[in-house]
């Protein structure tokens, strides 16, 4: 979308689109206040915030923001050991105010240094995730909640036990029944689904929230034994009337402002909480089908004012949410129109009708998040990866191991030693020429030498035979490291004793050749 375009241009893709994302945001923001130990409403606050405000501010078209399990553990430990819940929503305001001077110090480029193959990797790790996530709220056991995605769980199982326990005798096929059929229909309905007419504004998503809807009210019915109990319903804070609703709401405690644990906590949720939407950010531009490139430092002041709306109005701290985002992504949407109105869904449906939401079934919902996290781990994306080699395929793979069995940030760190180690083996690896004809030796750097390339120099230097001439040709540098250049100069010192006559040859302009105590035979033409 173009700021010429309008911002409804694009509403017959965003309206559908805003509807889905809503769907699947609040079970996660429930999912993720009682992984932290928060007020389930705060969770809600975060959702709507993370819709409204960082949407209006940010720049990026498909991003979501909401909040995010990878702040869970962080979140919990800081309501756990601060004073209150009130003086833990004042270190949130806080850390919005943090992000908005990273903001203002462009520190939104450290995103680009992230390799291509971990971004992909994230996301294939987050569909895994996804998938493994739901199958046991699929078939109705509930032992973790919605929003935790991390391998190990509080209970002391693991997602793999989990699944393993819940395909065993936990069973409640009144909700894998609805799960069944509603991943049938979601698949079919992505090749199905009409592209023209009324047919093709119909998001899958709200069909499959119906259908769980009246499967289950029909089960009350006439079949009991398959009916869904509450437990493993949507669970939204009730209230008599919207206005009773906001007395749920709790604010900051700006009298412990002073406070020592305020200000790190505060510290702490501002840098990873920009660390995973930057992240996150760089893998939606990823999935965008016209290849739009957000602008990271304004996500970052976008996330700032998100996070200081959101700890103000007593929620929880927010970032850009690959799950969200990438649902955002498969409904169709194509402008920040749908991350705005799906926050204005989550606000119309915890003000007007709750009740109604709380008929929802957790299987159903679990549904449209396995089909959602195939898309994102598509066996394709893992046979593109190895057909591009194993500098390409290792860090992919490990950095889906890694999220899988860690969490997002421990696993994208991972990720990043394992693709920079590559780049260092690449950028180490036939660097230095050695070549030598009838008693005259040439050692060339083909391109600029650092640290990393120490090794390769002693060596070549090292087979330099006594009483030859040594030509080291750096001409090919722009830069070459002192640590080498201290190599060099040890090589020259020493030559006298073994005979070696040794030139260089460089540019005389460059301060390296100044360095090196060797005379120049030619200079480099500039």
């Amino acid at each position: 979308m173009t700021a010429a375009a309008g911002p409804l241009a694009s509403w017959r893709q965003d309206v559908p689109a805003s509807i889905v994302v809503a769907l699947v945001a609040l079970p996660l923001c429930l999912g993720v206040a009682l992984a932290s130990g928060a007020p389930l409403i705060s969770g809600l606050v975060a959702g709507i915030v993370g819709g409204i405000v960082v949407g209006s501010i940010s720049r990026s078209p498909l991003s979501v923001s909401g909040p995010a399990a990878g702040l869970t553990t962080i979140v919990l430990a800081a309501i756990t050991s601060l004073p209150s819940f009130e003086a833990f929503l004042l270190a949130v305001c806080l850390a919005g105010l943090l992000q908005m001077a990273f903001a203002a110090s462009r520190g939104g480029v450290i995103a680009e240094f992230v390799p291509g193959a971990v971004i992909t990797g994230m996301l294939a790790a987050i569909g895994l995730i996804l998938i493994l996530k739901q199958i046991p709220h699929a078939v109705g056991y509930d032992g973790d909640p919605e929003g935790d995605f991390g391998f190990f769980e509080p209970d002391g199982e693991n997602t793999l036990t989990a699944i393993a326990h819940s395909l065993g005798n936990d069973i409640l096929w009144g909700a894998a029944l609805i799960a069944a059929i509603s991943l049938v229909f979601l698949f079919w309905w992505d090749k199905a689904q009409p592209k023209q007419g009324p047919w093709k504004l119909v998001p899958g998503p709200l069909v499959v929230v119906l259908f769980g809807v009246g499967a289950n009210e029909l089960f009350r019915l006439y079949a009991p034994g398959l009916a869904i109990a509450p437990t493993h319903l949507v669970q939204v804070p009730l209230s008599e009337t919207p206005l009773a609703l906001a007395d749920q709401i709790r604010l900051p405690d700006f009298a412990v402002i002073s406070n020592a644990k305020v200000w790190t906590t505060a510290l702490t949720l501002a840098i990873v909480a920009s660390l995973e939407s930057l992240l996150s950010v760089k893998a939606v531009d990823e999935l965008d089908a016209k290849r739009r490139v957000t602008d990271k430092n304004r996500e970052l002041l976008a996330q700032g004012a998100g996070n200081f709306v959101s700890g103000l109005l007593g929620g929880l701290p927010v970032t850009s949410v690959i799950v969200r985002s990438s649902a955002n992504v498969a409904a169709g949407a194509d402008s920040r129109l749908s991350t705005i109105l799906h926050g204005v869904w989550l606000l119309l449906g915890l003000a007007i009708i709750p009740g109604i939401l709380n008929l929802i079934p957790l299987s159903a919902l679990a549904a449209i998040l396995i089909a959602t996290g195939y898309k994102l781990a598509k066996p394709a994306l893992f046979l593109q990866r190895w057909k591009q080699g194993y500098t390409q395929f290792a860090p992919f793979v490990i950095t889906v191991a890694a999220i899988l069995f860690t969490d997002l940030l421990v696993g994208i760190a991972i990720g990043l030693l394992v693709g920079f180690g590559f780049v260092i083996w690449r950028s180490a690896g036939n660097i230095i020429t050695y070549v030598e004809y009838g008693g005259t030796v040439m050692v060339r750097a083909r391109r600029n030498l650092h640290f990393m390339h120490k090794p390769a120099l002693v060596e070549a230097l090292n087979r330099v035979p006594d009483g030859s001439v040594l030509l080291i040709d750096i001409s090919a540098t722009s830069y070459v490291d002192l640590d080498c250049i201290d190599i060099i100069n040890g090589f020259v010192k020493a030559a006298s004793f073994r005979d070696i006559d040794v030139k260089l040859r460089a540019d005389p302009g460059r301060k390296t050749a100044a360095l090196i105590n060797a005379p120049i035979t030619r200079a480099r033409a500039t």
